[in-house]
């Protein structure tokens, strides 16, 4: 899809389309050139295409104030089965709920998002603050379990739990608590927010840096350059990775949290990145879109192992110690069903052979909880000889 990559800002309807090919960073520099006070609500890595990005119902640090990427889209262009390109009229309600979080690859070709832009302020601060459990870390990740979800829906504070070495004890290992947060306003007001709600943090003003929306993406991305960096489709360098993920809807209790550092430090080398909810996620109900974690979800988990070198052996020792991980947050996640998010696409949860209802619905619930039977009766109509499918596609319902 990368050939299919226009992008069409308009302004006086706060509205863009936006090809599945383009990638993020390319959209952003798009409503930068229109506009400084507009923005779109989706991640934070600019390499990522808008296709998959969107119908998987990607995030990013707005979130909490805006909803997902699919929460602002109000029209879609796919090319369906018989090689009709239908829009939000011509493709029915159904259909369009459906490439709305429940994936676009079971359902057709997706060319095109319509997307509403969203209003950004003048300033925006972020700040980036890590502590280890020398420094009080443990209190820091119970008391964000409270917080994070509940504070300001301009506030979003991604928290990173990784292994690391201590700087106290030479050698020592530790756990690093990283928040990387960014605020829809001032840093003064940011401060004073957190001094009330989040004491344990101790955040002060020169912690805080104010910049234009922009400009935060570039911080994010840990680059200093000029917006035009965003354009850059071919980036010089790549790792293995392995992604999973959970959703926490009970804080993890502190003396929890002391015997999972322990358990994380013998592990090796995978963390977690804990993404908040609560603000608008709490307000769009779950049939709203087939995307389904929304109120009663305090956060998302993202499970993460990165590594450099190739061959099986590195591959089989990362993938196991994400998985052992992985198995040691059991007690602590949602059940019946364990839930997952389908953009981490996650095979260790469930693959489709045959393409029946029965193997479908494994992974299924997982990704869309009560909303995975209304998808495969979107798919049944609209492929229901499967065209469309993968090892973890929206199987069809049986003809018998």
């Amino acid at each position: 899809m990368f050939n299919l990559r226009s992008i069409t800002v308009d302004m006086n309807e706060q509205t863009a389309w936006v090809q599945t090919g383009a990638t993020l960073g390319e959209l952003y520099y798009s409503i930068w050139k229109k506009s400084k006070v507009h923005a779109f609500p989706a991640g934070v890595c600019p390499t990522v295409g808008v296709g998959g990005h969107v119908s998987g119902a990607g995030y990013g640090n707005m979130l909490r104030k805006y909803g997902l990427t699919t929460d602002n889209v109000v029209d879609a262009r796919i090319v369906d089965v018989n090689g009709r390109i239908l829009d939000k009229n011509s493709m029915g309600e159904d259909l369009f709920w459906a490439i709305r979080g429940g994936g676009g690859a079971s359902f057709g070709v997706i060319l095109a998002y319509k997307i509403n832009l969203v209003s950004v302020p003048e300033t925006i601060s972020v700040f980036w603050v890590e502590r280890t459990l020398e420094e009080n870390a443990t209190d820091i990740v119970y008391r964000w379990q409270q917080v994070a979800p509940t504070t300001d829906e301009n506030l979003f504070m991604r928290m990173l739990i990784q292994p690391s070495t201590s700087k106290v004890n030479k050698g020592a290992k530790t756990i690093k608590a990283t928040i990387i947060a960014e605020f829809l306003g001032k840093a003064d007001d940011v401060v004073a927010l957190l001094g009330k709600e989040f004491p344990e943090l101790g955040l002060k003003k020169e912690d805080v840096k104010e910049m234009s929306w922009i400009d935060s993406v570039l911080w994010w991305n840990q680059n200093n350059g000029t917006p035009e960096f965003l354009l850059d489709r071919n980036p010089n360098s790549a790792n293995y990775v392995r992604r999973k993920s959970d959703y926490v809807q009970t804080p993890i209790p502190k003396a929890r949290l002391e015997w999972l550092w322990q358990r994380i430090i013998e592990n090796g080398r995978p963390g977690m990145v804990f993404n908040p909810y609560g603000g608008k996620m709490n307000k769009i109900p779950i049939t709203e879109t087939a995307f389904a974690h929304r109120a009663g979800n305090l956060f998302k988990i993202q499970y993460s192992v990165t590594w450099e070198d190739g061959g099986i052996e590195a591959e089989n020792n990362n993938t196991a110690e994400i998985r052992n991980l992985y198995r040691l947050m059991t007690p602590f996640v949602s059940k019946n069903p364990r839930s997952a998010y389908l953009n981490y696409r996650d095979l260790d949860i469930g693959v489709s052979h045959s393409g029946s209802y029965a193997e479908g619905k494994v992974y299924g619930v997982k990704y869309f909880n009560q909303n995975f039977d209304r998808l495969v009766k979107v798919k049944t109509a609209v492929d229901p000889q499967n065209f469309f499918r993968n090892e973890q596609s929206i199987p069809t319902l049986s003809s018998k």
